[in-house]
């Protein structure tokens, strides 16, 4: 597991804490490939400064655990590349996943104070991590960093809302669809390729959170690269009809 550092500062001393850092320009958060998909993207040049001296990189291993839900929330993430699972275990011990994030998501800002929900890697992922005390007091001074929280919140519960439509009373192949389509769409947003969608997940993570048999899914796919509407590739699938893929998916 990722081992958390707990801040041996006063929360209500953030202002002395950085008033005695330095900030390396070089690493400067301005230069950060996900910051204008990430809540920094609310953030004022002095502010970027405040986050990247509060702020440290934490490289997490494919497979490795950050945290579990039930535990408390002591840092919260910046995804600045790769993927993360977030998944809860049922009481009868199966696994129900109920999001992958990536560059620019935002996680561990827990109103409870303890995580809601468990969190691995995928695959390798770079995030920016910062005592969640410390980045609550920072964000009680800045009411624009607020705002789009609640911005981040509105979405959340969007895709929650989007997941569980999802899971309801679409067929299987309406499910598989859908998924590579919201994938396209966090892709656009990225400003990467459109046509070959990166897949770093397994297909037991498809089918874990689809609510399907890794079977299903196998079958799925492989009908649709029958019917030539995509490509199964190293890592990913090749759309090779996206209309298509569009019609089934808004089904």
């Amino acid at each position: 597991m990722v081992q958390v550092r707990v801040a041996a500062y006063p929360v209500n001393g953030i202002d002395e804490f950085l008033a005695g850092t330095r900030s390396d320009p070089a690493s400067h958060c301005v230069n950060c490939s996900a910051r204008h998909l990430s809540v920094c993207s609310a953030l004022k040049p002095e502010d970027l400064l405040y986050t990247h001296q509060l702020s440290e990189t934490v490289r997490i291993p494919a497979g490795e655990t950050v945290f579990i839900a039930g535990e408390p929330a002591r840092s919260v993430y910046t995804i600045k590349s790769g993927t993360l699972r977030l998944y809860r275990i049922l009481p009868d011990g199966r696994r129900q996943i109920v999001g992958f994030i990536g560059a620019g998501d935002f996680l561990g800002l827990a109103l409870a104070g303890r995580y809601s929900y468990s969190a691995d890697a995928v695959d390798e992922v770079c995030a920016c991590r910062i005592d969640r005390g410390l980045y609550m007091s920072f964000m009680s001074k800045r009411p624009h960093l607020l705002r789009r929280l609640h911005e981040v919140a509105n979405q959340e519960l969007i895709l929650a809302h989007d997941h569980m439509v999802l899971l309801g009373r679409r067929s299987a192949e309406e499910k598989v669809a859908a998924f590579l389509l919201s994938l396209r769409e966090r892709m656009r947003r990225l400003g990467t390729s459109m046509v070959t969608l990166a897949l770093p997940m397994s297909r037991a993570d498809l089918a874990d959170y689809l609510g399907l048999t890794i079977e299903t899914v196998c079958r799925v796919v492989s009908k649709l690269a029958r019917q030539k509407i995509l490509l199964v590739v190293p890592h990913g699938v090749r759309l090779l009809d996206p209309r298509r893929l569009e019609e089934i998916g808004a089904s």
